[in-house]
This record gives C-alpha cells, structure tokens and sequence, in this order.
C-alpha cells in the first residue's frame, strides 16, 4: 500500500529543505535581480545569474478582470526586484497562483545553481534529450497523459494504440484528440489503471501531483514534463516519479527578454534553454 502524503505544497516545501541542506546561508543571501510575468511561462533571474522558469497560471486567477481585483492577484508588483530569495519562497507557500509560478522559478534557479556547485551523484542530468521520445514503450502499456501535452498526443497517435487524455479544460483540446479524452470523474479509474503516466509540470502549481501519484498501481512508471518541474528531484522520486523533463537554463537575460515578449518553448529552446533530463542512475 503506498503511503499518502498529506498537504498540497508538500512536495515544494521538501524540495526547499533540500535546497537549504545543500546552499547552506549562500542561499538566503541571494537575491533576484529581475522577475518576468510572460503570458505562457514567467522567469526569474538570482543575483548569480542563474535563472528559472514556470508555466503562467493564467486560467488560476478567473477574477483578474478589472483594476482592484487584478491588483490582488499580484499584490506585490514594483516591489520585487532584489527581494532574497526567502521572500519568494514565503510568497509560493502563502500568495496566489501567480506568486506561486514565480517561487517555483526561484526553486528552479536554486536547484541549477546546486547542479552548478555539486554535481549530482545518485540520479544523472541528460542535456538536450526529451524524457518520452526515447523511451520505449510496451505495446500493451495504458498510457495517460494528464494536462495538454500537444507534442505527446502526436508521439502517441504514431504508435496507433489507444491512449487517454485527463485534462481539465476540454477546450485545449483539437477535435481529433476529443476520441483520447476522459472526463474529470473518470480520472481516478484511469489514473490507477495506467502503466505509464506523462504528467504535465502544470500540475505543482494547481497542487494537483501529489493526488494523482497517491492514485498510481504499484509498478506504474510517471514522467514529469516541462520547464516548471527543472528542480531537485529528490522529493519527486521518493513518490514513484521515475523521470523529469525541464529545462536548463542557459542565458537568463535573453530568456527572460523572450518571455516578456509572449515566447514559448518554441522561441527559447537552443537559443537561452535547453532541454534537460533528470533521471536515476539505471543499474
């Protein structure tokens, strides 16, 4: 029986303590230098010039439709250039959706800077690689991916056997991949039948993760993917994640520029990112 974790931030708060154990005080005296709310992803750049990213949550704040109520869905804005990087990280634990994405780019720009001082020992960093392509899959397997992971939905459909698709707006979705749709009240069935599981990174941020790996058969295989899951993966692997697909940062400036003018993995991949595998040694 796999044991269940309680509390949705969880994994978060364990990857903080990670962070802490390994930076030690260098951590708390890190700033960030420069912080971008993109339409798609929003970025951070620390005072080391490591710099994260994660997904915008946009659909998590409905009500930022006018002045008052947008100004509470970023209260803090004008105000967070140089902040320590403990203020993010108060803000991810306690603010909305949008102060969460930017904590999750600090964690994520802390845990390069770990990689950068100790490289890592008991699990691999693979640049340049994406985490499903390459991986060969049962051709029995149940396959589900949860969150509207086009470029998956087009591997998937080439190795014509059924799949299914959890996603919790419909409406992202082409009328060709209605047919792999299941609906919100299937998703537990189809969750604890999977043999693999591709898992958007989306799902750190409507604190939804924990849920569906609580949820996954003994034996099951779960992938993390896109550049808001680029952080240790300790946390993530002790709770049946057997492999993460992010991002590596590699010229924060430029990639925070590209995000603040609507860019997209498509406009940052080669040029300030690379793509970045975090997987366990294989025996």
């Amino acid at each position: 029986m796999k044991s269940t974790h309680h509390g949705s931030d969880t994994l978060l708060t364990e990857t903080v303590t990670h962070l802490r154990s390994m930076l030690g005080p260098e951590m708390e005296q890190l700033t960030v230098e420069r912080a971008v709310i993109g339409i798609f992803f929003s970025g951070i750049q620390l005072s080391n010039g490591e710099g994260g990213i994660c997904f915008t949550p946009v659909k998590e704040i409905p009500e930022a439709v006018c002045c008052p109520s947008s100004a509470r869905a970023m209260p803090n804005s004008g105000k967070l250039v140089g902040q320590p990087v403990g203020y993010y990280i108060q803000r991810m634990q306690q603010g909305g959706p949008l102060q969460k994405a930017l904590g999750i780019a600090v964690l994520n720009a802390l845990s390069a800077t770990c990689w950068r001082l100790t490289p890592p020992e008991s699990y691999q960093l693979i640049h340049g690689v994406d985490p499903v392509e390459n991986r060969t899959i049962d051709k029995d397997a149940e396959v589900v991916v949860i969150g509207a992971l086009v470029p998956y939905f087009r591997m998937l459909k080439g190795r014509e056997k059924p799949f299914t698709i959890l996603e919790k707006d419909p409406r992202t979705l082409k009328p060709d991949e209605m047919e792999y749709f299941q609906p919100q009240e299937n998703a537990g069935k189809c969750i604890a039948a999977a043999d693999l599981l591709i898992i958007t990174g989306t799902t750190l941020i409507n604190d939804t993760l924990e849920g569906i790996l609580d949820q996954m058969k003994t034996g099951a295989k779960a992938v993390l993917v896109g550049p808001t899951a680029s952080m240790l993966p300790d946390a993530f692997f002790s709770r049946g994640i057997t492999s993460i697909g992010g991002i590596m940062v590699t010229d924060a400036g430029r990639l925070l520029d590209t995000l603040a003018e609507a860019g997209s993995g498509y406009h940052f991949y080669g040029k300030s990112a690379e793509r970045l595998v975090i997987e366990k040694h294989t025996d």
